[in-house]
């Protein structure tokens, strides 16, 4: 029988003794260690201008968040700082760390532990079909051949985890024997930044555009900072990208002109 099991605020199924996969279920994978400031720090960081200072919230100080947000006047959100633990494959670990500006951060390493390893094979309904319209991306739907490709993932995973653990039972130094994970290995780091650091990934990794799985990490820490920052986090999140919706292209005729079929709207300089 799998059941669940909580540590350090991650959530995953306990798995039988011979599953060497940890296959994760909407786990708790950001996790909020430390806030330094408030809604108040980025109200005074921008009040200081004018030599003045707030003691308390009200509504002029939200309306100048929103005013602060909507023209990138963005200094003061940088005054808040957020330490985080974070646990992510590897894969999402690397599109995370191209992030650089405003944070810092130390992460595990297997150089210098060969501690149980732990992998995500993503459920069956993740396992996406490509999607030849895009150089990146996929498409919503899973690969028709879903389940075996699962039990494909799963045993090549469980192959390279007892290659590892083979390696070093045989003397191999853990720098060397890491070589043999994979990608899909997670990692996990303590990241500090500032809150306007944290607003620039989620405005990215939010987006529609962005992959599925990183796009999760983004939305928890996303609802976290919420709670930590209603008011600044709100007239930050104005920038966010919004649902995507399909674009209505106006009725464009076309003439003819020197038996060149044209739209009606091309400046007659740009004919050849």
């Amino acid at each position: 029988m799998i059941e669940m099991s909580h540590n350090h605020g991650y959530t995953f199924f306990e798995q039988p003794d011979d599953c060497l996969c940890k296959v994760e279920v909407e786990p708790s994978k950001v996790q909020l260690l430390e806030v330094f400031g408030s809604d108040l720090t980025v109200v005074n960081a921008a009040r200081v201008s004018f030599s003045k200072e707030a003691t308390q919230m009200d509504e002029k100080d939200i309306k100048l968040l929103k005013y602060l947000a909507k023209h990138n006047h963005v200094s003061p959100f940088f005054h808040p700082q957020i330490r985080f633990r974070l646990k992510m494959p590897i894969f999402v670990a690397r599109e995370w760390y191209r992030h650089q500006i405003g944070l810092a951060r130390n992460e595990v390493s297997r150089r210098y532990v060969d501690s149980k390893v732990e992998c995500w094979v993503p459920p069956i309904e993740s396992l996406r079909e490509r999607d030849p319209k895009l150089k990146q991306g996929s498409k919503a739907n899973p690969v028709a051949n879903a389940e075996a490709v699962h039990a494909q993932l799963k045993d090549a995973t469980d192959a390279a985890i007892q290659t590892y653990e083979s390696l070093l039972a045989s003397g191999v130094a853990p720098e060397v024997a890491r070589i043999i994970l994979p990608q899909s290995m997670y990692t996990e780091f303590i990241e500090t930044g500032s809150l306007y650091a944290y607003a620039r990934i989620c405005n990215l990794r939010l987006d529609p555009g962005a992959q599925k799985e990183i796009r999760d990490y983004a939305q928890q820490l996303s609802n976290l900072l919420s709670k930590a920052f209603p008011h600044s986090w709100a007239a930050l999140q104005t920038q966010f990208p919004q649902e995507v919706k399909p674009e209505v292209k106006p009725e464009v005729k076309n003439e003819v002109i020197h038996e060149k079929i044209i739209p009606n709207h091309v400046p007659l300089n740009y004919i050849k």
